[in-house]
């Protein structure tokens, strides 16, 4: 195994680790949150929008970030086809991570009825509707994408994962060292 092998710098880690918790626990909560007690279910969905908004502001973050840095190159052994998938992957993964937050600030903005609050904070102002169009029908086709991004979302990460875990057990190259946390990390080789 080459330790030596170029790494992504510590802000693309911490986005990428950080988005990837916060989308999986957001898409487990938009799958159950229907089914808590009315007690709490306010809460939870005012949580998953405060959540939501926070995704989407760090995926343009990400975004901008990946633009403005370059990522290390792929092992130079890896076949075409390889490189190919795990690029488009990759930008699968931004166009994912921004249009499933836009989704739901969509279908909130014409469907729900009451405001999204951040966090308790302060409140986020719902998208304009276009004059002469029907928010809730808006709405309920964004709440069909929405969940159908989350899908999406899922069956990319199952791919995501298995490659990279292909990549570290089976091909014994630096893919998947190189985006792992440094406290993962032991003298330069992964604890993994």
């Amino acid at each position: 195994m080459d330790t030596n092998a170029p790494r992504y710098n510590a802000v693309a880690v911490f986005l990428h680790w950080t988005i990837a918790i916060l989308i999986l626990g957001m898409i487990a909560l938009g799958l159950t949150m229907e089914d808590f007690p009315i007690s709490i279910r306010f809460l939870a969905i005012n949580l998953h929008k405060s959540f939501g908004i926070t995704i989407l502001a760090l995926s343009v973050f990400r975004l901008i970030w990946r633009l403005m840095h370059r990522p290390p190159t792929l092992p130079a052994e890896m076949p075409a086809w390889e490189k190919l998938a795990a690029q488009l992957s990759h930008w699968g993964f931004y166009f994912l991570m921004i249009a499933m937050p836009l989704s739901g600030w969509i279908f909130v903005s014409g469907y729900a009825k009451y405001p999204t609050v951040f966090f308790t904070l302060f409140e986020i102002p719902h998208l304009p509707m276009p004059e002469g169009v029907d928010g809730k029908a808006v709405g309920a086709q964004a709440k069909w994408l929405h969940y159908w991004l989350a899908m999406g979302t899922l069956g990319l990460v199952a791919l995501h994962v298995a490659a990279a875990l292909k990549h570290h057990f089976i091909n014994h190259d630096s893919v998947l060292r190189r985006m792992l946390p440094m406290w993962l990390q032991r003298r330069g080789t992964a604890v993994l």
